[in-house]
């Protein structure tokens, strides 16, 4: 090889060689043994502290809330009534929910809420280590950090790592897509590019919108792997392209969607960062100097980009275009899905930030690379000191609340106590608007004692979320037979539904009856109404 001037090599070879230091044998190029190990240490540390955050108040003090209480009646219907169910809604988490069932067949006798969010607290560890990975790869030891960091403690991350529900695992399968992708394309392993069409195909059975991905690896693509990454994708959509088809009858099913403002700021904010941080490392990267070696990078295209491993050092170990795949990598996974969720969404509200949480390890990958750059020529120790102090720094800002009882938009526990509070034998329940019966689907014990005056087919036996109800006139009549009605509705300010059955119970509570007391847990009120007279 000393021989053998660079210049001579295979143009995809040199510049990856130019960025190897040889060391003597044995084995050539080996680090020490405590190097290797500090390495894997610093790799490990944000998957670590992820599943610290998920498991520290995961139970919430036995709050949860309505979200996660139809995962827990979905995962408890038989086979055949979750069949029925999702022929109806909520097809778009059939997989999810088939998912759960098999655990709590399995851990029957374990809380259920543990059954529940360890999945979630699980595939957030595996997308913190898949973006620690990512980073490190891309932009090296330093950069894989900082990037697992700020993935591990953005709030949006925290909480769902906490949630029944299946957006950690999407976001897990995405990320090591990504990951799949560049390795995939360096190594151009026909197992690899099966293994990133198996990734990207659960991700988008677990959540449809979970295709937007794909529309931000194609960035990444370079023109010789095209061909085998259009494969890839079109394995992947055709796998879930009946469930798709299928969910497109209900639609209706997002007609709740309205402006996510939290979620619009976040997108505004992250994306404006992230958009900054892609200029500033292309800006401070130098491009090669000479017209001879700028033809040399054009010429070697993607195979020279693709050649450092996840050895090499940001700053001096990684060069201009090296920069350039970090950025075609992390910049549309951070925006890309959100935008076009929101482009969508001139036609449909249809944004929602919880449907594209993955786009966070674009986000927090461009961030971790900026950091990277800024600390360039400091020991190794100065990013795992700032990592650490962003994390003492970060966590006490919201971590806490995150795992509040009240931290959620409601709490059935919360509510089933309230319930208990105000019932006596022979009073009635009644949950307006009609949806707000999953509030009782987590205590069947706490309602077993009320006549849910309005039901007519209960949840599972009808093959809905929430039942189905009496007609019009059947309510009224049953309604005017009551002498106490316990009332379950959402807090003031919220729009009534429009329906004939509505207005019945809210006009004979109005007309029959009065509101004898009123108690407000997280996101509800619980009133006790009972004929003028008799409270």
């Amino acid at each position: 090889m000393s021989a053998t001037r660079l210049s001579e090599l295979p143009i995809a070879i040199a510049p990856s060689l130019s960025r190897t230091r040889l060391a003597g044998p044995p084995p050539q190029g080996a680090a020490p043994w405590h190097r290797r190990h500090r390495r894997v240490g610093l790799t490990v540390l944000p998957a670590l502290l992820s599943l610290a955050l998920g498991l520290w108040g995961i139970r919430r003090e036995g709050s949860i809330w309505r979200d996660e209480v139809v995962t827990y009646d979905m995962a408890h219907r038989s086979l055949g009534e979750l069949r029925d169910t999702v022929a109806n809604v909520d097809l778009v988490h059939a997989v999810y929910y088939l998912l759960l069932h098999g655990l709590f067949r399995v851990f029957d006798q374990v809380d259920p809420l543990l059954v529940m969010r360890l999945p979630s607290v699980a595939a957030t560890v595996a997308a913190t280590a898949g973006a620690t990975l990512l980073g490190r790869r891309l932009g090296g030891l330093r950069t894989g950090l900082l990037t697992g960091v700020l993935f591990a403690l953005v709030p949006q991350v925290q909480r769902f790592a906490q949630e029944g529900r299946s957006y950690a695992l999407v976001t897990a399968c995405v990320v090591w897509a990504t990951y799949l992708l560049i390795h995939a394309v360096r190594s151009r392993s026909a197992w690899t590019w099966a293994g990133y069409a198996a990734l990207t195909l659960a991700a988008a059975l677990l959540h449809e919108f979970a295709v937007l991905a794909v529309v931000a690896h194609a960035w990444v693509v370079p023109r010789e792997a095209r061909r085998r990454w259009a494969v890839a994708v079109l394995t992947a959509c055709a796998g879930v392209a009946p469930l798709t088809l299928l969910s497109m009858g209900q639609s209706a099913q997002v007609s709740w969607i309205g402006v996510d403002v939290g979620g619009l700021a976040w997108f505004v904010s992250a994306g404006t960062v992230s958009v900054l941080c892609a200029r500033w490392l292309l800006r401070h990267t130098a491009e090669p100097e000479t017209e001879a070696a700028r033809e040399t990078a054009a010429d070697s295209g993607s195979a020279s980009v693709f050649g450092p491993g996840p050895g090499s050092r940001f700053g001096p170990g990684l060069d201009h275009d090296g920069v350039r795949l970090l950025v075609r990598t992390a910049l549309p996974l951070a925006v890309l899905p959100s935008l076009i969720l929101l482009l969508a969404s001139i036609l449909h509200p249809l944004f929602v930030d919880r449907y594209v949480l993955y786009s966070i390890a674009g986000q927090a990958l461009l961030a971790g690379a900026a950091l990277d750059r800024g600390l360039r020529g400091r020991p190794l120790r100065g990013p795992a000191l700032l990592a650490a102090a962003l994390a003492i720094l970060m966590i006490p800002t919201y971590s806490w609340e995150l795992r509040a009882p009240d931290s959620r938009r409601d709490d059935a526990t919360a509510i089933a106590h309230a319930v208990q509070r105000l019932e006596a034998p022979g009073d009635s329940v009644l949950y307006t608007p009609s949806r707000r019966r999953v509030w009782s689907l987590t205590s069947p014990g706490t309602f077993a004692g009320l006549r849910d005056i309005a039901l007519d087919k209960a949840p599972a036996r009808s093959g809905w979320l929430y039942g189905t109800e009496v007609s019009a006139a059947t309510l009224r009549a049953r309604m005017l037979q009551e002498r106490r009605i316990i009332v379950l509705r959402d807090p003031e300010g919220q729009p009534l539904d429009d329906t004939a059955e509505e207005q019945v119970k809210q006009n004979v509570l109005s007309r029959s009856f009065e509101e004898c007391r009123t108690l407000r847990p997280q996101g509800a009120r619980v009133s006790l109404y009972a004929r003028p007279g008799q409270c």
